[in-house]
């Protein structure tokens, strides 16, 4: 995986009254979530997203139909598949990120360590490689 991304696995439950996942912040969410938003209805041809955040960290499931999501640093990249809803996938700050190939159905829920703020969107790619690249050069990468 990239540095500063995981998938990371969720409980369920699972009995003849359907499934069941329950998450918890700082237990199954590695940090307290302070925001909690959706993606839908969205065009399977729509690419959204194209920023990375300075601090923010964001847990995200795709608890109906799938959605691909494409990670970059500066160093490597990977598209990871969203399409189990028992799954989350943790991103970390400056990791840039764009989401593609919508499922006609998907839904995507986003966990977020913080309250918005425009402040911590990097939405240029090339400002964002020069940032990324101070960032993560203490970290051996």
């Amino acid at each position: 995986m990239i540095i500063n991304t995981r998938v990371i696995e969720f409980s369920c439950h699972s009995d003849e009254y359907g499934s069941l996942v329950a998450l918890e912040s700082n237990r199954d969410i590695p940090f307290s979530t302070k925001r909690v938003y959706y993606i839908y209805e969205v065009d399977e041809l729509m690419r959204r997203g194209f920023h990375s955040h300075n601090d923010l960290e964001q847990v995200m499931i795709c608890v109906h139909g799938s959605v691909k999501i494409l990670l970059k640093t500066p160093f490597e990249e990977e598209v990871i598949t969203l399409n189990d809803p028992t799954q989350g996938l943790y991103v970390g700050p400056m990791v840039w990120r764009e989401m593609f190939d919508w499922q006609q159905d998907a839904v995507l829920l986003v966990l977020a360590s913080e309250y918005y703020d425009e402040n911590d969107y990097i939405r240029n790619y090339e400002e964002y490689e020069i940032m990324a690249r101070k960032h993560f050069r203490g970290s051996g990468v």
